[in-house]
């Protein structure tokens, strides 16, 4: 009988919940993750093995030629021995350990059958499971990792045969969620809520055959995400080239497997930090460049920033800031014919003064920007600040109407409250998807909503945006949902527009004092 999706999520949680006598929720992925993958890659073989022994007579076959068919015809990857050749010889196989599971040293024994696994699938599994720091017993107790196998080792085979890659990748997505709900800040740094990641795929729409790239690629829901739209729509999904980078080792682990669970296997995710390493280079040295990119950076992040980096157009972001450092690597990672950049950021990036304002002015005056959609506040696991998406195409390839202007959308006000934030629902994503895909007036004229009251749209040109001095606040060009609106959100934009313009004062009187010859001013 097929497994349900309610089923193996259930049994997976209790596997879960046996951690929380040894650790906080926040750390949870890093142990029930790798503990997941290898029982699905374990049952896998072992699935796969029992076909091998049911259609082949081994009394005809010697060991290598019983191997050479094995692996030609029914293995996509090798579960090898451990200790070959010794009285401790074992496969390093779920059921293997288990079967140890009341011995002392279990965290040894696994950790050694996870590295086995990775040393004999290089080209597919090298670093997949992380750092492994888990299996010490200083770290987590041989009783509790007992524990928790047991509780998982009831979850049904984990095996094509037995369930699909839907159920499979279904359930690690839930756990991800769940840990981000559960643990607050930490979790939620690489998960970002599925109906964000859906509005950024649906406004960015993948063809069959394209590159995907996500330079902050965090769990990989975001390259997930693009396939699974790809497949809803009629497409093929698993043609799409996923490319990912992840600062943080035990991310990008999470990243790779989450990527196999869901049967995506033409990816490529690489550990580094993206603005000091771009790992996807071409052989001149530049960055490699893309058909769509998207990411949800971490918001303002202290960086160093560069000296003389080719990625920064219309300068370098203040050290204090590196939003538009990230924006500046997508735009250098568009191919030139076809890329598109989808980026999520706080709505700082769209008034602050200084270096960012010199970037946003190169950025707008090359005509790079196609659309600025705010989003609610609270929406996300680790702030409850209002976000915006800016959206990106190559230089000359806006569609005509969108030629030398803006399209903002202001969705501020469209969420449903949930337990701990904000949601889209999807009728809230797919009203600003329409608002996003229909025409606008060159006259700079605001547009009926779409939808139901609390979204707006309005198409404006660069000559008003220039006129306001680059600042593309939202509340500047679409004024309704300042005006309808009483949250968090709404105060927080109306604060940054007054303390922006109080700024612009502030310099502007000083230039004139200086001018008439008045120092030591101080305010």
């Amino acid at each position: 009988m097929a497994v349900t999706q309610q089923e193996i999520e259930n049994r997976l949680w209790d596997a879960a919940d046996e951690l929380r006598v040894a650790m906080p929720e926040a750390q949870y992925s890093s142990v029930v993750f790798p503990l997941m993958f290898w029982k699905y890659l374990s049952d896998t073989w072992e699935h796969h093995h029992e076909e091998f022994l049911d259609e082949n007579d081994l009394n005809d076959l010697s060991v290598e030629e019983a191997r050479e068919i094995e692996y030609r015809d029914y293995q996509s990857f090798e579960i090898p021995l451990i200790y070959p050749g010794t009285v401790a010889e074992r496969r390093a196989s779920w059921s293997s350990i288990l079967a140890t599971i009341t011995q002392p040293g279990l965290g040894q024994r696994v950790r050694a059958s996870l590295q086995a696994i990775e040393t004999a699938n290089p080209g597919k599994f090298s670093r997949l499971f992380g750092s492994m720091s888990w299996t010490s017993e200083e770290v987590l107790s041989g009783e509790v990792l007992a524990a928790v196998m047991q509780a998982m080792n009831r979850t049904p085979k984990m095996h094509e045969g037995n369930m699909s890659y839907d159920v499979l990748g279904g359930a690690y997505e839930y756990l991800l969620k769940r840990f981000s709900d559960g643990s607050g800040t930490r979790a939620g740094q690489f998960f970002t809520p599925r109906e964000v990641v859906e509005l950024l795929v649906e406004i960015l729409n993948p063809h069959n055959f394209e590159s995907v790239y996500d330079p902050t690629c965090g769990s990989g829901g975001m390259l997930i995400a693009s396939a699974n739209l790809l497949k809803s729509r009629g497409g093929r999904g698993y043609t799409l080239k996923l490319y990912g980078q992840e600062a943080v080792p035990d991310t990008a682990g999470v990243a790779r497997m989450n990527l196999f669970m869901h049967n995506l296997t033409q990816f490529q995710v690489e550990v580094g930090d993206t603005l000091k390493d771009p790992r996807f280079r071409k052989p001149d040295g530049s960055v490699a460049q893309f058909d769509v990119i998207l990411a949800n950076p971490p918001y303002s992040l202290k960086w160093k920033p560069w000296k003389n980096d080719p990625r920064s157009i219309g300068g370098v972001a203040p050290s204090k800031f590196a939003d538009w450092a990230f924006v500046q690597h997508m735009i250098a990672s568009m191919d030139p014919k076809k890329g598109r950049a989808g980026v999520v950021l706080p709505h700082g990036v769209l008034f602050r003064g200084g270096e960012e304002e010199a970037i946003r002015r190169r950025v707008l005056d090359n005509d790079l920007l196609e659309a600025v959609v705010g989003l609610p506040a609270n929406l996300f696991y680790s702030t409850p600040i209002p976000t915006c998406i800016l959206v990106f195409r190559a230089f000359g390839t806006k569609a005509d109407e969108r030629q030398k202007g803006v399209l903002f959308i202001d969705a501020s006000a469209r969420y449903a409250k949930a337990k701990n934030r904000n949601v889209l629902t999807e009728a809230d994503i797919a009203d600003v998807v329409t608002a996003y895909h229909s025409s606008y007036g060159f006259d700079g004229s605001p547009v009926a909503s779409h939808g139901d009251a609390g979204l707006a749209a309005r198409f404006v040109p660069i000559t008003e945006i220039m006129a306001n001095g680059y600042d593309l606040n939202i509340g500047r060009y679409i004024k309704q949902a300042a005006a309808e609106a009483g949250d968090l959100g709404t105060l927080i934009d109306a604060y940054n527009i007054a303390r922006a313009e109080r700024q612009k004062t502030e310099a502007r009187m000083l230039t004139a004092l200086a001018a008439a010859g008045i120092e030591g001013f101080d305010e």
